[in-house]
């Protein structure tokens, strides 16, 4: 049996159909349940710092537009559940690759990726999921939170919107992955913050750690971690 092969990007994803439809149905569901924005906005974000991440560190054009990938599509199983949506996400984007053509060997990189960035079940298993996890957990923005009134924001809106800016900082040289926030504390204590993000910065150092770095936090000008 001869298999179609193909050359996938990022950008052919972007003007997938189904992929364009289950962005926008993570994003209205998860809407409904109060939880902050995993829709194209993130997507996109968490895409260009994966691709970014590889390529500061030296990987290859094509490892780059896999971690690209692999962030664009990450999120997709949240219209179906938000409980392991990452293996969810695995299945759903084995099924959209395979059908666009890709080869197994970039699919496996891709779904293991996906598969693995949740903090309650992840692994950094490769430089794909590595990056993957280093850019999924630095989108901490008050462009995420859906709620309108301040007065029903739980912590996770409270913690999101009081963060003015967010950016992940790569030095190959000195082998360091940094996060770095600058978060307004009248809206949150930086104690919510570690109450709901410290697994996520300790799978941020594994994952960090796999790509040959330490990873640092540095909030408010003040490095934490």
């Amino acid at each position: 049996m001869v298999f179609k092969v193909a050359v996938i990007t990022v950008d052919d994803l972007k003007k997938d159909h189904e992929v364009e439809v289950y962005h926008r149905c993570s994003t209205e569901y998860l809407g409904k349940l109060g939880y902050t924005e995993h829709g194209r906005r993130h997507a996109t974000l968490v895409s260009g710092l994966a691709r970014k991440i590889l390529a500061d560190l030296d990987y290859g054009e094509r490892d780059c537009e896999l971690a690209a990938i692999a962030g664009y599509i990450h999120d997709i199983a949240n219209l179906v559940n938000r409980y392991n949506h990452g293996g969810n996400g695995a299945m759903m984007a084995y099924i959209i690759l395979n059908r666009l053509g890709m080869t197994p060997e970039e699919i496996a990189l891709v779904v293991s990726a996906i598969g693995n960035h949740e903090e309650e079940r992840g692994n950094a298993i490769n430089h794909v999921a590595s990056a993957l996890i280093l850019a999924d957990k630095s989108d901490v923005h008050r462009s995420r939170v859906t709620h309108t009134d301040f007065a029903k924001f739980e912590i996770h809106d409270r913690v999101n919107y009081a963060a003015e800016k967010s950016e992940i900082l790569v030095d190959k040289a000195g082998k360091t992955v940094t996060l770095k926030l600058t978060i307004d504390t009248k809206i949150c204590p930086l104690m919510e913050y570690f109450e709901i993000f410290l697994d996520r910065m300790l799978m941020c150092q594994r994952a960090a750690a796999f790509l040959g770095c330490s990873f640092g936090l540095v909030i408010n000008d003040t490095k934490l971690l």
